[in-house]
């Protein structure tokens, strides 16, 4: 083994004894989850560019808390939301079987029936948890890197900061689609015949940042 990655190989296992146990089991989780979406994939595919997210974020999260250490609760949050992506990768989005779930869960009542839903939501709410489980963390980061900043405006900069993302996000998106067939670009990029699919996804990861609106007044 080289030097270099002998260092890297000790650098990680550092960094791992020094992980906090809610930050090992959130990982372990999202680890975990990540492998078993992988079992059998239905669209290998379409399921493998919606995982180099996954990838990547887990890649991003572990840097990044060695260099600006999270919170337990940031940290589990950012999990929580990679391991919905996961759930949602594997089928696609568009065909999460989130009712059937809800119907076995509660005997028969259905989530979909209840508020006439027409299309699968589980895409909206993969956004919306973007905001929700993203911006405390950023807000914290803002914190960290200038001292000087009050929580609130540190939280409006990470609204803002998730608002930018999610736009490229979209952006992406939309380029690999035009790369595509329409066919394999709906089943890509899930709009569900939605024209407005890329604007109320935004919307609602601004709203899911908003909602972490820090109540205290540090």
């Amino acid at each position: 083994m080289s030097k270099s990655a002998g260092d890297a190989t000790a650098s990680l296992v550092s960094h791992s004894s020094r992980l906090t146990a809610a930050k090992k089991l959130a990982l372990a989780v999202t680890l975990t989850v990540f492998a078993v979406s992988w079992i059998a994939p239905k669209s290998p595919f379409e399921q493998a560019m919606h995982s180099v997210l996954t990838v990547i974020g887990l890649l991003w999260l572990w840097r990044h808390d060695r260099r600006w250490p999270l919170r337990d609760g940031h940290f589990v949050a950012i999990c929580v939301f990679m391991t919905a992506h996961c759930i949602a990768a594997r089928w696609l989005y568009s065909y999460v079987p989130y009712d059937q779930w809800i119907q076995w869960l509660t005997g028969g009542w259905s989530l979909d029936k209840a508020f006439g839903f027409e299309r699968n939501h589980f895409d909206r709410l993969i956004h919306f948890l973007y905001g929700v489980c993203f911006a405390p963390a950023v807000r914290e980061y803002f914190r960290q890197r200038w001292p000087a900043l009050s929580a609130r405006q540190a939280f409006t900069l990470a609204v803002a900061a998730i608002m930018c993302t999610s736009l490229i996000y979209e952006w992406i998106e939309w380029a690999i689609a035009l790369s595509m067939s329409p066919e394999d670009a709906e089943s890509y990029n899930g709009q569900q015949g939605d024209i407005w699919d890329a604007h109320t996804d935004m919307f609602l990861a601004t709203l899911g940042s908003l909602a972490a609106w820090p109540r205290g007044r540090r």
